[in-house]
């Protein structure tokens, strides 16, 4: 049985007694973390047991297994322990303390979709004195694959055509803080290297040669890479930087041919 309801807030109050009522800090242990999460699921009509068959939460409305793997936070060996607990339960959640971070961040979008993809849920706990609340911030639900691939149509589009666009492979995968090359600049580099050899050239002269005439305008117009200087009527030539960069790629070419 799965939940079909969209992400939602469950703010549950109750005093906890014991040694967890007297701690005037932020959950830093799993232990912590129980008594929220199990109250919460009483609460919702689960009878609700500890450390049955080593996970932390089980929980039981009538036939349908409910199982809450507890952690301070988010890591591969608590996906593996959650992803292993769906072979036997209806139902899996994760529970940690809500991080402190920017849920509208990337990176917290970023961590959502891998838990949709891997069909688990996610229970923030916060703590204010002897006060808990409980979020739900993702309920495990069936993960649609074709919808998840459609929605990324527009930029597969734009890889592929990025990746047709190259026949420059100046790159090397894994790459950190290194400048890129891309369709754009590859096309901003032949250009470069033409003028270089023909000197003077228009965007209806590189047209005649094959280059696409409104991108080579575009380029040469832009001049993002601060290559080109314009002479008029619509011609330019390469400056001296432009010079100088195109000439020590020529030559660098030449030394690993």
């Amino acid at each position: 049985m799965w939940y079909n309801h969209h992400e939602r807030v469950i703010r549950y109050k109750f005093e906890v007694s014991g040694d967890l009522g007297n701690m005037k800090k932020d959950f830093l242990l799993e232990e912590e973390l129980y008594i929220p999460v199990k109250e919460y699921f009483i609460s919702i009509g689960y009878e609700v047991k500890a450390e049955v068959g080593h996970c932390d939460v089980f929980a039981m409305k009538e036939d349908q297994v409910t199982v809450v793997e507890l952690k301070k936070g988010l890591t591969i060996e608590l996906l593996i322990q959650a992803a292993n607990r769906q072979r036997f339960a209806d139902i899996v959640y994760i529970a940690i303390p809500k991080p402190k971070i920017n849920f509208y961040s990337k990176k917290w979008k970023d961590t959502l979709h891998l838990l949709r993809r891997l069909q688990l849920g996610l229970i923030l706990v916060s703590k204010k004195d002897n006060d808990h609340n409980i979020k739900i911030a993702l309920e495990p639900m069936p993960f649609d694959i074709k919808k998840s691939v459609n929605s990324g149509k527009k930029k597969r589009n734009v890889l592929v055509k990025e990746f047709k666009s190259r026949s420059l492979e100046d790159n090397v995968g894994g790459s950190r803080g290194k400048k890129l090359m891309t369709a754009y600049k590859e096309q901003a580099i032949k250009i470069a290297e033409y003028m270089l050899e023909n000197g003077a050239t228009s965007a209806v002269d590189l047209a005649k040669i094959g280059f696409d005439h409104k991108k080579a305008y575009s380029i040469i117009y832009k001049n993002y890479y601060n290559w080109f200087e314009k002479l008029g009527k619509g011609r330019y030539i390469l400056n001296e930087k432009g010079i100088e960069e195109i000439d020590a790629r020529i030559k660098h070419k030449d030394i690993f041919r």
